[in-house]
């Protein structure tokens, strides 16, 4: 038996990296899935690498800061196949590398509009569809940059730390309505993000490896395996945690 069987999941940011390796998986176990990106190459590549394994999905072109594009993401998910069991709220943007005093405001508003806003708004729109059937498992995509401060990034940093907190708040707010909201904290993982950060100072990529105690960098499949955990029955006590998938990162 499949972990998702019969179930409809909804990934927001999967065209690639983390979010395109969760929506095979979702497929792989079952799922039929919701693929939402605001950018439409990469995510047909997603819809292929489903339909390549016997999958379905279905892509819907979302800005996740936008309150009307959400809304309408989650009611095509419904209008589409009935109902919503999984949501793995993953868009996000890494910003900018710099010390606060060379930070860009715009910078600042994109980065906090994407990872914290975009996951609110999610959540918004998500939570009523899983109230009206009595279940749902919502998985938000924070980082361990969410639990332990970063140097020189702290946009990122101040949204993924927010990702947490409002992570578990919205987990007690319907914990006795069967709805289940966790977050996952990735270590460094090898995603398009962190591969242009490597093309652009070669040097950097030494550096990621010696952050992880595990001596090499993860691969979003490793993420994507957690996810799934996290939205099937075997997590159906499990709520307001943020899971840090690291290699032992925070461990330090």
């Amino acid at each position: 038996m499949r972990l998702l069987e019969g179930k409809i999941a909804l990934v927001t940011g999967g065209s690639s990296g983390i979010g395109q390796a969760t929506a095979v998986a979702f497929a792989r176990e079952g799922a039929k899935v919701v693929v939402a990106d605001v950018r439409v190459e990469g995510s047909e590549e997603t819809l292929q690498m489903i339909k390549d394994i016997g999958g379905e999905a279905i892509f819907v072109k979302t800005d996740v800061t936008k309150a009307a594009e959400v809304e309408a993401m989650a009611n095509k998910a419904v209008e589409t196949y009935g109902r919503l069991d999984c949501a793995f709220n993953n868009a996000g943007f890494g910003g900018e590398i710099a010390l606060i005093t060379n930070s860009k405001e715009e910078t600042w508003d994109r980065v906090i509009d994407i990872n914290l806003k975009g996951v609110w708004l999610c959540m918004k729109y998500e939570v009523p569809h899983m109230l009206k059937q009595g279940s749902g498992a919502i998985v938000n995509t924070a980082s361990v940059a969410g639990l332990v401060g970063t140097p020189s990034q702290a946009a990122y940093v101040a949204s993924k730390h927010g990702i947490v907190g409002l992570t578990k708040s919205v987990a007690l707010d319907y914990a006795t309505s069967g709805i289940r909201v966790n977050a996952v904290c990735p270590g460094v993982i090898r995603t398009p993000m962190i591969g242009r950060r490597i093309e652009a100072k070669p040097k950097r990529e030494a550096g990621y490896i010696a952050m992880e105690p595990m001596g090499r960098l993860g691969k979003p499949e490793e993420i994507a395996e957690a996810v799934v955990w996290l939205c099937s029955d075997a997590a159906s006590f499990v709520t307001g945690h943020a899971m840090a998938v690291d290699g032992g990162l925070v461990a330090r």
